[in-house]
This record gives C-alpha cells, structure tokens and sequence, in this order.
C-alpha cells in the first residue's frame, strides 16, 4: 500500500521533473520509534542510523529529533552529523582502509571510533593519538554463517579475529585507553529474528569473556544492523518486539550479577527506518516489442543500482491501474549501454502505455545513495512528503553544469 494517493503523486511528478525520489516522514519516523520501543527495556539505547543508507541531512535531522545517532564511515558523513547537531559519542565511525586524516576529524568531533584492524590500532595511535573510548569490529570468521549479501564472515574484508580482538583489547589497555566498545555485523536484510538473536549472543558472550580475562569493562556492545525489510509482497516483516525480547533475554542471562554496570546496547540499522519509506517515481517512456516486452523509463540503473548488481526485488506500482489484472509480462528497463539496466525482469502488470506513471517501492535506503553518472547520467532528485502532507524538496537533480564542475577543461 502506498502512503500517498494517485492524484498527490500525480500533482508532485507535474510539479517536479521525474524520475525523483519520495520519501515519507511519518513513516520514518514511525520505524525509528518502533525500534526505540522494542529495546525500552536496556538503558541508554540508541540507533546509529547508518548514514551510507541514505545521506541526506533532512532525513538525519528527522531521526535526530527522534533520538537517533549517526554511524558514519567517511568524513562527508561526519560532516553531514555534525551540521545537523549531532556530536560527540552520538556519532560512531566505523570505517575500512582508512586514511589518517578521517581518523583524525573523527577524533576532533569526538566520535566513537571503531577500529576494523588490528594494524590501525598502532596507526592510530601515531598519526591522531588514542581516544579515551574505542572500539573494535569483531569478524566471528566460522562461528557465524552470512548471508548472500555480506557473504561468509571468514571471506570478508572487515573485522578483527578473536585472537586478534584479545591482542589489540590488551594493548589498547596498556596505551591508556580506558574505556570500550565492541561491535559486529555479519548479515544484510536480515527476516530471521533468531540469526539477529544468536549475534548478539556471541557477542555478550565474547564480552564477559575479554571482561574476564584482561580486566577491562566492555561499556557499548554495537549489535550491528542488519535487519532486514520484506522486499517481496509474500514476505513478512521481522517481529521487531520478538527480537527485543530474545535480544533482552541473552542479556539478562549473561550479565545479571555483575558488579560493573552492564554494557549499554546500540545498532546501526538503516534500511529498516527507511528502506520502506522512500520510493522512486518514473515514467515510461518507450515500448519496445522484440524477443520480449520491454518497457524503457525515464529512470535508469544510475537512479537505483540494486536490481542490476544483485537481482534484488523491488515491487512495483502503476498509479490509477492498481486494481487492473496484471495481464502483461515487461522487462522494465532505464537508457544506459548496459543489459543489466533493468528494474525488473518478466514481471506481471497491467497493460503500460508511455506517459504511465510507476512508483517503485521500498528503495529508501541504499537508493539514490548508490547512484552514479556512467553514460552521462544526472542523479535524480529527492522530496520529502512532510508529516503535514506538502511536499519539499531535500535534494536538488543534478545538472550538466554539475556533471562538468570537476573538469579541468
């Protein structure tokens, strides 16, 4: 179901050139408060929306003001926290590979930083100094099986060893770091409540034995994200409340008794708080009848990457022909000289002429994040469908005079 009827959407795509992104704020803010709910039971709790997802200041302002932090991996991200008033410990960065200079303005915000290596531990400490809380991101190799989109733990470029993680805990310790953090995240768009429990287990787990062996307090266990969202309309959402529960009962069990105060929890889920809250609008442009049926949109795989890389589903509608039979078999497909621009392959909808309007569900996250200029593409627009049903623009398209700004003619 969409949020929004077929004559506002109608009244927006005159209004602004499409394709373009659309994202709703009640029900962004509707998934950051529902995930707040389910862990009302630990503390000190807080989302560090993974900014990668969907990058854009107004979004941030809207799960700042809802309690969210930001988890950054890159210095425009920490620029884009920090501009809309998030600071210190509300921001973590998680990076790889990274360079010293990124270290150094995580530092400077006061950002948690979460090491990915063994090496940067050392690194750190020579070019910007160590923090006083840090952390590190555990890669359980076997111990946990991924999923098709991360891929196996053990064959992935993140993460420190178990052995690793006791040596650079021990010599973080004797450098004068005195405060810790732990963090994983082995799984994307995870369904499977259990999978996310059975994590977050190991990790309480691997912290009450670190805390046990080398004397440290592990003060910020960060569960990751990971949580996955139903792409497909046979799929069932994740029962956030069943996941809460089963998350507070591996917690209850492994640090009742303790005579520190217990670690406090965070994740840093983002397609969960925007994936099903933001769309992208197009219209066809061409039909094309060969071998196949194809419908060719004013969208192409520089608007949403997703479909092309890896297959992924998205479901899609085609506005006043909701109630049509699906009758037709198309591949929709964008204009770029590549056979994987494709949005969907032989998908079932009604009768489509150029000019229909189609709305492509669920790519609030890792959407216009992922877009790019091969064959001279310009990144589309995004609009914000405020809580008082207008409508404003977050971000601009891009033009050719964007396109050129950077040549050195």
């Amino acid at each position: 179901m969409l949020p929004f009827g077929a004559e506002q959407l109608r009244a927006i795509a005159a209004a602004h050139p499409t394709p373009f992104y659309l994202y709703d704020e009640q029900g962004i803010r509707g998934a950051a408060r529902a995930l707040q709910a389910a862990f009302a039971w630990a503390p000190g709790f807080r989302n560090f929306f993974a900014l990668k997802a969907t990058p854009n200041p107004h979004i941030l302002t809207i799960l700042a003001e809802e309690g969210s932090g930001a988890d950054c991996s890159s210095l425009p991200e920490l620029l884009i926290a920090a501009r809309v008033g998030l600071h210190g410990e509300q921001m973590i960065f998680t990076s790889n590979n990274t360079p010293a200079a990124e270290f150094a303005a995580a530092r400077q915000l006061g950002a948690v930083i979460n090491l990915d290596d063994l090496g940067h531990l050392d690194y750190l400490a020579r070019h910007v100094g160590l923090p006083e809380l840090l952390s590190f991101r555990y890669n359980p190799g076997p111990l946990r099986t991924g999923n098709p989109i991360i891929g196996h733990p053990e064959a992935a470029k993140f993460g420190l060893t178990r052995d690793q993680l006791f040596t650079a805990y021990a010599a973080a310790q004797r450098a004068g770091v005195e405060r810790f953090g732990l963090h994983t995240m082995v799984v994307s768009n995870e369904l499977d409540s259990a999978a996310l429990v059975a994590t977050a287990t190991l990790l309480f787990t691997l912290a009450r034995e670190l805390q046990a062996q080398l004397g440290i307090t592990i003060e910020l266990i960060n569960l990751g994200g990971g949580i996955g969202i139903p792409y497909r309309p046979e799929e069932a959402p994740l029962d956030l409340v069943a996941f809460g529960a089963g998350v507070r009962a591996a917690y209850t069990a492994l640090f009742r008794g303790m005579e520190s105060r217990p670690p406090t929890l965070a994740m840093e889920c983002g397609r969960l708080i925007t994936g099903p809250h933001g769309y992208l609008l197009t219209h066809v442009r061409h039909l094309k009848h060969t071998y196949r049926h194809y419908a060719g949109l004013d969208a192409t795989m520089a608007d949403l990457m997703r479909p092309g890389m890896y297959g992924a589903y998205h479901q899609v509608s085609v506005l006043g022909k909701e109630h049509m039979v699906p009758s037709e078999r198309y591949d929709l497909v964008g204009s770029l000289c590549e056979n994987n621009d494709k949005f969907a392959i032989d998908r079932e909808l009604p009768p489509l002429e150029p000019g229909d309007l189609l709305v492509i569900h669920d790519v609030g996250a890792h959407g216009r994040a992922m877009g790019f200029n091969y064959n001279g593409k310009l990144r589309s627009a995004e609009l914000l469908l405020p809580q008082d049903g207008t409508t404003r623009l977050i971000r601009r398209a891009e033009t050719i005079d964007d396109y050129f700004a950077t040549i050195v003619w």
